[in-house]
């Protein structure tokens, strides 16, 4: 029995480790910008937009699209780069488990 009460406090524990790695990546922020920094938007970890820069240049009414474009670009790319820093944090949570091969956080 002393075994499952070993067991019960590691889940336990990877529970809170697992409860404090998402407030963590919720609690974060990244920029994603395109058109080499023209326009700038920072995410959070909800997938909250923060902030919109838009460089006073681009803006030209003949050019919404590209405006718009550069936008959409700007966006993603900040959503790439929180997917990739959460799947960078869980990772380095799991790595510690020994799980096997292939097993990703959260199951």
């Amino acid at each position: 029995m002393n075994n499952m009460s070993q067991i019960m406090k590691q889940a336990k524990a990877m529970q809170d480790k697992m409860a404090e790695m998402q407030k963590k990546i919720e609690e974060q922020e990244v920029e994603g910008s395109s058109g080499g920094g023209v326009i700038k938007v920072l995410v959070n970890g909800k997938n909250e937009i923060k902030s919109l820069k838009i460089d006073p240049t681009l803006i030209n009414s003949e050019e919404v699209e590209v405006l718009e474009d550069l936008l959409i670009a700007a966006i993603n790319d900040a959503n790439k780069k929180l997917k990739e820093s959460a799947a960078n944090q869980m990772s380095s949570l799991s790595d510690g488990m020994g799980l096997p091969p292939g097993m990703k956080l959260p199951f």
